[in-house]
């Protein structure tokens, strides 16, 4: 299927460039414009074949993505390699992701290859019967031995210069009046061409073997043999039918050329449509000289003495040889893929550059199909054949922040990303507890909750304890209260900063928590042996016991 639409589109790139400079030379010989469509048929042939055969240049094309439905991000720091790192959002409570399962690239609809090679089929059939019929004419028809018909046989081959043998037969067929063949070229007539006049003879003559000297038979069948493997191309449908006519009103100029006037030329074709159309005749195999579809626009073209007749010198032709391989190998050497599907691949790193083994890593897509992968002993992770789009990306580790964040993949490079996460949280929970009648007594020690580390971290360990005292006034009004504390632990192990998280608590309250955690001490947390900074939540709890 690749390979058909490579085809299709180096095809009609060359075959639009054919066409766009025959126009361009409206004004010169149609000897010129059939050699410049002949010329864009053959490179729309062997640009396929070249590029099979030469060495590929290849560029990226930005993939369109699908529209996707996404969750919100929380906490995210995925990047591509080179872009800036995105600053973390905070979304509690996000939903766990769905059934692990493989994402598959999709496939390429089979029916369209089918209904191709019908059209191949189809057209390629009409080609072969057309090329039979016309074998069975002219194996059907009788040799011409006149002598008038021979000697001027021989007078127009000399003017041509040409020395081929050619053959004449006279068909049974009264609308066919055409040449065929390569190598023993022949030219078929209609039944009735024994009652023409000598001057209708020569006039047929100087203009099929204008054909057979010019080789159109075979240039056309080449034309018809590549619009059947293109027929879904208009462009080719176009192209062959504009190297028909220029084809016939070449033939036209060479016979005015060796001294037949242009009022007898028209004349003699007009009486020749006249006795040679049959309503529904093809000869598409064949090359017919009366041919009414472009009877007018043929014998404007021989009344017109300002036309240019010139057949292309040699200097033309070359350079026409020299714009077809420009024009060809670099559209056989050149591929244009689109981004994906390919392997989404990264490498997940702590904030201190280090690497980190044994993440696991979600990708979700539009259709909340997910596949999990974790990364290996070089913090490098893979989902194979992951197409264009937008996706969710999850990465956890213990000690770690979860990260997870939405990014689309269009371009090349977005297939490799780095993932960096953040120092996971401490949570401690303290319980203040004083008895209601009787006066303060010695605070219970609180216990920490466990810290989740991954294998590279050193948590840290508190080293000056201040427990919180329960507010006198709060005790004797028999007030409780819980104070959610956020604290940062800075590098040297002491307490930076310290903040209160909710605004319904007690100010006594809230200022015995404060007082108390500000006057905590830590070791220093150390991830990959470098100290770093950490957060830590705490919940002082203030409860009277009866």
């Amino acid at each position: 299927m690749t390979l058909l639409v490579g085809l299709a589109i180096r095809s009609s790139v060359v075959l639009a460039l054919g066409l766009l400079v025959s126009a361009c030379l409206g004004r010169r010989s149609a000897a010129l414009r059939h050699r410049v469509l002949a010329a864009a048929l053959v490179a729309a042939a062997v640009v396929m074949p070249f590029s099979l055969a030469l060495p590929a240049w290849t560029f990226t094309l930005p993939a369109r993505a699908s529209d996707t439905s996404a969750t919100a991000a929380s906490a995210v720091l995925v990047t591509s390699p080179n872009s800036a790192v995105a600053a973390p959002v905070e979304e509690p409570g996000a939903a766990p992701l769905g059934t692990l399962q493989h994402l598959a690239a999709p496939k390429t609809p089979s029916f369209i290859l089918l209904v191709w090679l019908a059209g191949v089929f189809v057209a390629a059939g009409t080609l072969i019967a057309g090329l039979v019929q016309v074998t069975r004419v002219a194996r059907r028809a009788s040799r011409v031995d006149d002598s008038r018909w021979l000697e001027m046989l021989d007078t127009v081959s000399r003017r041509y210069r040409m020395t081929r043998r050619i053959l004449i037969a006279r068909t049974d067929s009264d609308d066919l009046l055409a040449t065929w063949g390569i190598l023993r070229p022949q030219v078929l007539l209609p039944a009735h061409a024994g009652d023409w006049t000598l001057d209708r003879v020569h006039v047929v003559l100087c203009h099929e073997l204008a054909h057979i000297r010019r080789h159109d038979w075979l240039v056309q069948i080449g034309a018809e043999a590549l619009r059947a493997v293109l027929w879904f191309n208009p462009l080719v449908w176009m192209v062959c039918r504009r190297l028909r006519r220029e084809s016939e009103q070449a033939c036209d100029d060479e016979v005015l050329g060796i001294g037949v006037g242009g009022g007898d030329y028209a004349a003699h074709l007009l009486a020749l449509v006249r006795q040679c159309r049959r309503p529904g005749s093809t000869w598409a195999s064949a090359i017919p000289m009366a041919q009414p579809s472009t009877l007018e626009r043929r014998i404007a073209a021989m009344l017109n003495p300002r036309l240019d007749r010139r057949a292309p010198s040699r200097r033309a032709t070359a350079t026409l040889i020299v714009l077809l391989l420009v024009v060809t190998i670099p559209l056989a050497v050149l591929r244009a893929r689109q981004a994906g599907p390919a392997p989404l691949s990264g490498t997940i790193y702590d904030v201190t550059g280090g690497v980190l083994p044994g993440v696991d890593v979600t990708l979700e897509d539009a259709n909340q199909i997910t596949s999990m992968v974790t990364s290996d002993a070089s913090g490098r992770f893979e989902f194979p054949l992951v197409g264009p789009g937008k996706y969710m990306l999850e990465a956890t580790l213990r000690g770690f922040r979860p990260l997870r964040q939405q990014f689309e993949l269009r371009d090349t490079r977005d297939w490799d990303r780095a993932v960096t996460l953040q120092v996971g949280e401490l949570k401690e929970t303290i319980s203040v507890r004083k008895s209601r009648a009787t006066l303060p007594k010695q605070l219970k020690s609180y216990s920490a909750a466990p810290v989740r580390v991954g294998g590279n971290i050193r948590a840290p360990r508190k080293e000056v304890d201040v427990r919180p005292i329960y507010p006198a006034a709060m005790h004797a009004a028999g007030l409780t209260g819980v104070v959610p504390v956020e604290a940062i632990i800075g590098r040297d192990g002491s307490v930076s900063f310290v903040r209160v998280l909710s605004s319904q608590v007690h100010p006594d309250f809230a200022i015995a928590a404060v007082d108390a955690v500000r006057q905590w001490r830590f070791t220093p947390t150390l991830l990959n042996g470098q100290p770093v900074e950490v957060v830590m939540t705490v919940s002082v709890q203030f409860d009277l016991q009866d």
